[in-house]
């Protein structure tokens, strides 16, 4: 699941075909590992993201730019200082490596000519982007790295930039094709694929392993090929060399059988058979773009509102405590009954019973007149021991009524607190962000962040689809929206949505008075499915029913409704139709 050598080397094609010599409009930077410049040549406009997270380091054009921060940091302020206005002037890579280099031509603050760098190196966890200047000095770094943190190179303001460690392997830029093959042999006791992984440079395992497939159908030691393996296997690579240095990339992502991203490569993947799917795609940024931006999404989000995550974690884990310490002692309560009988057994036969004895046994005319022994406080008389059993019998009779309605408030705000972690997991933008925290500090979960004098942020609009026989359908992003998007902005005969007993958003399938198809009302269920906490789930259940029979409980918590008479379809959620929906707005 890498971004190998060659791949970032097609990518750096791409990146030329489309924007060189395009002006930097905009720089921004979404999260601490990420920077996005915005460039604009006569052809359009571009987004190039650059991200270092440890998981996902790449560089691509994107379609799916992330929302800033509303205070830029420092770093980003410097690049802005720097490469607002700049040329994009050329793109350099270290041989078959994965270090890729951006050069500018820029003016600095007293107008004089500059040709400032921006470097990115995809390296797992130590990626980096380093800002140079046309010394090659480092200015600054996405991370800096002092010689506490590595022996071998220090990224710090004016030092002087170095390469990684360069790797002994062969480059197919440089050398032919016929020296990494030898070089593989040489690896008699290794399985083809780790012998090319440690042969080649620029190529990632998925691509090793496809190469091993395609020579000899299976990953075998090397010593064992036959001949005619040999032969396929040079054949393999010079047709990778020949892709390398003047043919085109053909990538190709790899899904599971519930469609979900496994791996990538810049060619043609046929490893894996049946047991995967393959999609082919046009461009690599396209690739990427699908490959990484729902998973980047839930980790900034996850990020950003490691605060909120933090609060709404341990509220529940409270009301869950309380929860359970109160179902405990409505269990004890239920007892109550015994405690009357005991009471009105000590009355019955008080005259017979003695001040003193620690329990009293006498004839239960409510059990066949079977003996039944009641434990008694020696220091009181009967008469004081049966007053105290049924003070004990209204305090439990109490206590169930006040523990009852105690448990159904506690279990409607555990619900509530859970589908405001479901809208919060779900949230993509700053401005979702912001709705939520001003929804907790409303509920008294959260004290408000802005001053007096800072104004709320400006309500975002339900999300919008479009099936594909035309009907509309509205999303609600969080449970203030949700209410807002039942009650108020659905018509009464338009049919409303929600997975069944669990949380996710409110869906308006907007019927403009007409029948609703049974295609419409599938892909709107697959829509409320989605953006419910069960996405991940293979059957979701369903409620649907008109507008009109949705009610608003007085005193309720924002996106509670009830209703009596509806009907259930059980399907399938899927990003990918949300996604092709959303486009057809």
């Amino acid at each position: 699941m890498a971004l190998d050598g060659i791949f970032l080397h097609f990518l750096k094609q791409e990146i030329e075909r489309e924007a060189l010599g395009a002006r930097v409009e905009k720089v921004s930077q979404p999260s601490k590992e990420e920077l996005v410049l915005s460039l604009r040549n006569r052809t359009g406009a571009y987004k190039l993201l650059l991200s270092v997270r440890s998981n996902s380091p790449r560089v691509h054009f994107t379609k799916y730019a992330p929302d800033n921060p509303q205070t830029p940091p420092m770093l980003c302020m410097l690049l802005r200082k720097t490469l607002v206005g700049a040329v994009l002037t050329g793109l350099r890579q270290a041989g078959l490596d994965r270090v890729l280099f951006l050069d500018f031509d820029a003016s600095n603050e007293i107008g004089d000519r500059v040709h400032p760098s921006l470097c990115i190196e995809i390296m797992a966890r130590h990626s980096n982007i380093i800002l140079l200047d046309e010394n090659g000095t480092v200015i600054d770094a996405v991370k800096r790295i002092d010689a506490a943190k590595s022996s071998v190179r220090e990224i710090l303001p004016g030092v002087p930039y170095e390469l990684p460690p360069a790797q002994d392997k062969v480059n197919l830029l440089q050398e032919d094709a016929r020296a990494a093959y030898e070089r593989v042999l040489a690896q008699g006791e290794a399985r083809l694929s780790a012998a090319l992984l440690h042969s080649l440079q620029g190529v990632s395992p998925i691509v090793c392993r496809e190469l091993a497939n395609r020579a000899a159908g299976e990953d075998l030691l090397v010593s064992s090929l036959s001949l005619a393996q040999k032969s396929i296997l040079l054949q393999e690579l010079e047709a990778l060399l020949k892709r390398v240095r003047g043919g085109s990339p053909e990538p190709e992502m790899v899904l599971d059988q519930e469609g979900k991203p496994v791996d990538f490569a810049f060619l043609p993947v046929g490893q894996y058979g049946s047991l995967m799917n393959v999609r082919a795609y046009p461009e690599l940024s396209a690739l990427l773009d699908d490959f990484y931006t729902e998973r980047d999404r839930a980790e900034r989000t996850k990020q950003r509102a490691q605060d909120l995550f933090r609060l709404l974690t341990s509220t529940m884990e409270r009301i869950t405590r309380r929860l359970n310490a109160q179902r405990a002692e409505l269990a004890a309560s239920e007892d109550r009954e015994e405690l009357r009988i005991r009471a009105e057994l000590i009355n019955a036969y008080q005259y017979t019973l003695e001040k003193g004895a620690p329990f009293y046994d006498v004839e239960n005319y409510y059990d066949e007149n079977r003996i039944l022994r009641i434990p008694a406080d020696p220091a009181l008389t009967p008469a004081r021991n049966a007053q105290k059993y049924y003070k004990e019998y209204r305090k439990a009779q109490t206590a169930q009524r006040v523990l009852t309605e105690q448990i159904a408030a506690g279990e409607q705000e555990l619900q509530y607190i859970e589908s405001v972690f479901d809208a919060l997991s779900r949230s993509q933008s700053e401005r979702e962000l912001a709705e939520i925290r001003e929804e907790l500090a409303a509920g008294g979960y959260l004290k408000r962040r802005r001053s007096a004098k800072q104004k709320a942020p400006k309500a975002l609009p339900p999300m919008e689809f479009c099936t594909d026989d035309g009907f509309s359908i509205l999303v609600g992003r969080n449970n203030v929206q949700n209410d807002k998007l039942s009650l108020k902005m659905a018509a009464k005969n338009d049919l409303w949505l929600h997975t069944k007993n669990i949380p996710g958003s409110h869906v308006i399938l907007v019927t403009g008075g007409r029948e609703p198809s049974g295609e419409a009302l599938v892909q709107a269920a697959q829509l409320a499915a989605w953006f419910s906490r069960a996405r991940e789930s293979s059957s979701v259940p369903v409620d649907y029913t008109p507008v009109r029979m949705l009610r608003k409980p007085q005193g309720a918590r924002p996106g509670k409704v009830i209703y009596d008479t509806y009907r259930t379809l059980s399907v399938r959620p899927s990003g990918e139709l949300a996604q092709r929906l959303a486009q057809h707005k």
